[in-house]
Formats: structure tokens, C-alpha cells, sequence
């Protein structure tokens, strides 16, 4: 599995190819690079002269010389750069800094204009509007009037066929412009015409080579940014311009097939993990019916530690801690049927046992062996974000992960409902059946309850227990805008415990597992 390359990994390795001329064969009738790189530079001469462009007078002009070494020279200046270039290419290849073969390359403006609350056909955009190769979330822009659009429409003045590249924020994404609106960029895009196949070069961005560099050259502190500088210095591998097409032909032939591999390694990937989570539900549900590990006969039984946790919970009752229930529950087992006794009556109960368990395992209300609080949300005005500000205050599952409860950032100094360290969480409302552990003491509103053992009882797997009984909770839910179970479902749950020492059994076979499942 972990072997496998990935579409992207796929996706990067045809691209690399593509720039190092290893994707499509040459073509010695082709004209070569050099020969298109001359026509470019007297095709910018001519712009130069008849006014369209600014002449750069730091232009710089890469060659081979006699020792076939690559050289760079900028004004009077030439030097080596052969150390600089990041692979090898053709011979009928060229490298060159991309400015060298562009007819625009500007940047966005660096203080936009505030947008207004109309909605118009005048769009700024950001770098957050680019992505997967195509302008997104175009309900997402800054609106204009059509007189300042134009200002700004100015600089950047975006045309069909242009490459928009992202250069601060989210950095080198691309995408080749359809030229279907009214539309102007902030700073942090990067709008570039030039005189060989836009589309080659906007591959020649995607490749990895690329994507390192921008990703290991950017600057800034708070946002990072490949600026204009930045870019327009970038070494760019420039091929004859009929291969330019070629490779562009061959990849747009591939890329169905790599969405393809895609597709199938979502789908490979979802089987395994459904496959794994199956497999976890169905080691719990063993678990949970005393059938992973063997029963030890010198264990000391459930019924004890039971006895145990009923003086537990009777001392509580007697020092004020908790209160005493006026419907107590006892379950007992009698002539191979389950009884319950139950405000001093007694009824059998075999039609609520969901499966059987072993000899030395008891079954017991939750209400029985465990405190549980029903969530209460404080007053609005005692919600703060200071870590300072008293309890940290978990009104739902938002801060569940996939087994223990992560640090909210909400904090209340008038806590109403507190949950115990060491407890279980039940999401009761929009979602039901959730459960977490968590390891601290908590104010919990209206969306969870608190579960924790009196004593003797491993938390750890009580969450796991709990994690089975989901369908349970989902089954004996109510309501019609959002799903919620009572107080009563909750303490009227049937649920099995073990002895003692199967516990600690149980736990280590579960972890042991689960670490070769993962």
C-alpha cells in the first residue's frame, strides 16, 4: 500500500518528464529553441520601439558557450550559471529566465480597493480564487463599479489565454485564463502573457521542480510570497516550440487516465478503511460479548465488583454527592432467564437482553454502575475565549476526535453542568451516539452528557462498550429538526460488565489489535 505511487505522484513524475524533454520524442525537423528564443527577442525589440512595452535594461540572455557550458548575460556582465541549472535537456532545448519570454508579467495591486455590497460584472480576485487549474468560488470576490474596474483593469489588463499564477498566500497555482469576464487581481496574483504555449508553461509551473523552488524560496513572515522579482528571474526549460504542443497533446491524453488511477485510489483507499472499520466494530462487538478474550475461573466475578460499586455509589448517596435513585434497578439472573427488580417489582426481562454473555459477566443499567449528568449551558454573558476565564466549555461534538476529547477554545466562568475528569462523553443531541473520553474536568451544555464509573470499571473500555451501543442511541432518538435522546435512554442503557481482570484482558487484546489494524 504504502509502495503504491499516488495519482499526484504519478501526475508530477509525466510532468517532470515533460520538462526534461523525456515525455515525447524529438524531432531533429523541428526548429530548435534557439532559433525561437532569436524571433523573440526582435519581436520585443519591435514592441520596445513602436512603444508597447519598457525596454529591461537588466534583460538577460542565456547561452552555451565553445566548452558547451551555460552562461547568462546581463548588460556587460556574463557569468556561469551552469552550477544553477537544475537538470539537463535536449540539445535542441534552451534555458532562459521567464521574463525574457514575456510580453506581460504583472503582479495585482498591492492596495486593492474596497469592494462593494452591490453585486456587478466587475470582479477582483485573489490567489483564493484559483484553484484546480480554473477560477473557483467566484461568489467569493471583491465587487467594483465599473469605473474603478477600469483603473485597475489597467495594470493587469487579463486576456484569453493569459496564466493567472497565485504568488502570495496559497502559492503556485495556475491556471490559463477563458476570458470570459470583467475581472482584475489583487497582489497576490501574477498575470503572464508570453511568446511561446501558454499551456506548456503552465505545466512547466505545475512540475515539482518548479513547485519546491517557489515553495522553498518565498519570504514573508505572516504570508508568504513569490514575488514578481522572484518569478520573473525563474529558469525556465524552453522547448521547440512544435514540441512545446507535443508534449501539451500528450499530457492532456494522460490526464483522464491519471483522474482514473484517482478515482480507483479513492476507492481503494475507502475499501481498506471500511474494511478496517468493520473489522474494529465487529473485534468490539466480540469484545463486548466476552468472546475475545477466554474467561479466567480465578477471576473474582462480576457480581462482587458489582457489590463493590453499589456501597461505592450508596456512600456517595449517604455523604450528599450524588442522589439517590427512587427507581433503583437490580438485574439477576435466575433458572437461565433475566430479572429485573425494579420499584419493588419484579419482571423478566429476556426480550431487552440484546445477546448472551458468560457465567462470571453480569448485565446492569448504566444508571447503576455510573454517575451520569445530563449537559446544562451557562448564561451567554459567561462565554469567553480566555484560557484565564474558568472552564473550558464543550457544547457539542466539535472538538471530538477519534477517541479523546481535544481542547476547545470556548471557556465559561459560570460553569452549570461540569463533567468529571476520567469520564466518557455521549454526544445526546445532533449527532447521537458519539462518545470521547476526556481527561480533565469540563463544563458540557446541552449536546452531551457525562458517564463515569463509580469505581472499578475501565474507563478506556468503557468508551469502547459504548462505541457499540450507537445504533442503540440512534434507534431511541426523537425529534424532527434535530435528533436527541433523554436522560433516560441514557440511564436506562443495558450494559455488560465484565470481571475486574478480564477488563485489563480485554483492553490489552483491543489495543493490540487495533495498532496492527491501523
Amino acid at each position: 500500500m504504502e509502495d503504491r505511487m499516488t495519482a499526484q505522484q504519478l501526475k508530477n513524475s509525466i510532468l517532470q518528464m515533460a520538462v526534461q524533454g523525456k515525455l515525447v520524442p524529438q524531432d531533429p525537423n523541428d526548429e530548435p529553441a534557439s532559433v525561437l528564443l532569436d524571433r523573440i527577442r526582435k519581436e520585443k525589440e519591435q514592441l520596445i520601439k513602436d512603444g508597447k512595452i519598457k525596454k529591461n535594461k537588466k534583460e538577460s540572455y542565456i547561452f552555451r558557450g565553445a566548452d558547451n557550458l551555460h552562461y547568462e548575460q546581463i548588460g556587460k556582465e556574463v557569468r556561469c550559471i551552469e552550477d544553477e541549472l537544475p537538470f539537463e535537456i535536449p540539445d535542441s532545448w534552451e534555458w532562459c529566465k521567464l521574463e525574457s519570454i514575456c510580453s506581460k508579467l504583472v503582479d495585482g495591486d498591492h492596495n486593492p480597493p474596497k469592494g462593494i455590497s452591490i453585486q456587478t460584472n466587475y470582479l477582483m480576485c485573489s490567489s483564493t480564487n484559483i484553484n484546480n487549474d480554473k477560477l473557483t468560488n467566484l461568489e467569493k470576490v471583491r465587487y467594483l463599479t465599473e469605473e474603478v474596474f477600469n483603473k485597475e483593469n489597467e495594470r493587469t489588463r487579463c486576456k484569453k489565454g493569459d496564466i493567472l499564477f497565485t504568488s502570495v498566500g496559497s502559492l503556485g497555482r495556475s491556471c490559463i485564463y477563458e476570458g470570459d469576464l470583467n475581472i482584475c487581481f489583487q497582489r497576490s496574483v501574477s498575470v503572464i502573457a508570453t511568446f511561446i504555449f501558454n499551456q506548456y508553461l503552465k505545466y512547466f509551473f505545475d512540475n515539482p521542480f518548479f513547485q519546491n523552488r517557489v515553495n522553498k524560496e518565498a519570504t514573508g513572515t505572516a504570508q508568504k510570497g513569490f514575488y514578481l522579482n522572484q518569478l520573473a528571474s525563474s529558469l525556465i526549460a524552453i522547448p521547440p516550440l512544435n514540441e512545446q504542443y507535443r508534449i501539451v497533446d500528450k499530457i492532456k491524453q494522460l490526464e483522464p487516465l491519471i483522474e482514473k488511477y484517482n478515482h480507483a485510489e479513492i476507492r481503494l483507499y475507502e475499501l481498506n478503511s471500511n474494511i478496517k472499520q468493520q473489522l474494529k466494530k465487529s473485534i468490539l462487538q466480540y469484545a463486548i460479548e466476552g468472546k475475545l478474550v477466554p474467561q479466567d475461573l480465578n477471576d473474582e466475578p462480576a457480581t462482587v465488583l458489582l457489590e463493590r460499586m453499589h456501597k461505592e455509589k450508596e456512600k456517595l448517596i449517604a455523604d450528599k454527592k450524588i442522589k439517590k435513585d427512587k427507581n433503583e434497578s437490580m438485574i439477576y439472573r435466575r433458572d437461565n432467564s433475566y430479572y429485573e427488580k425494579f420499584d419493588k417489582c419484579e419482571r423478566c426481562i429476556n426480550d431487552q437482553i440484546p445477546f448472551e454473555i458468560p457465567n462470571s459477566w453480569c448485565w446492569e443499567r448504566l444508571s447503576s454502575f455510573c454517575i451520569i449528568n445530563m449537559g446544562s449551558s451557562p448564561k451567554g454573558n459567561s462565554i469567553n475565549s480566555d484560557e484565564k476565564g474558568g472552564y473550558e466549555f464543550h457544547q457539542g461534538k466539535s472538538f471530538f476526535s477519534s477517541k479523546h476529547l481535544l481542547k476547545s477554545n470556548v471557556y465559561t466562568n459560570q460553569p452549570t453542568k461540569l463533567c468529571p475528569s476520567s469520564s466518557v462523553l455521549l454526544s445526546v443531541r445532533a449527532p447521537v451516539g458519539k462518545v470521547n473520553i476526556v481527561d480533565r474536568t469540563i463544563c458540557i451544555g446541552r449536546g452531551l452528557a457525562s458517564i463515569k464509573p463509580f469505581i472499578d470499571f475501565e474507563i478506556e473500555l468503557l468508551y469502547y462498550f459504548l462505541t457499540t451501543l450507537e445504533p442503540y442511541f440512534i434507534d431511541h432518538s426523537t425529534g424532527s429538526t434535530f435528533k436527541a435522546i433523554t436522560s433516560n435512554i441514557v440511564k436506562d442503557c443495558l450494559l455488560p460488565v465484565p470481571p475486574k481482570n478480564e477488563q485489563n484482558r480485554l483492553l490489552v487484546a483491543i489495543k493490540k489489535i487495533f495498532s496492527l489494524l491501523n
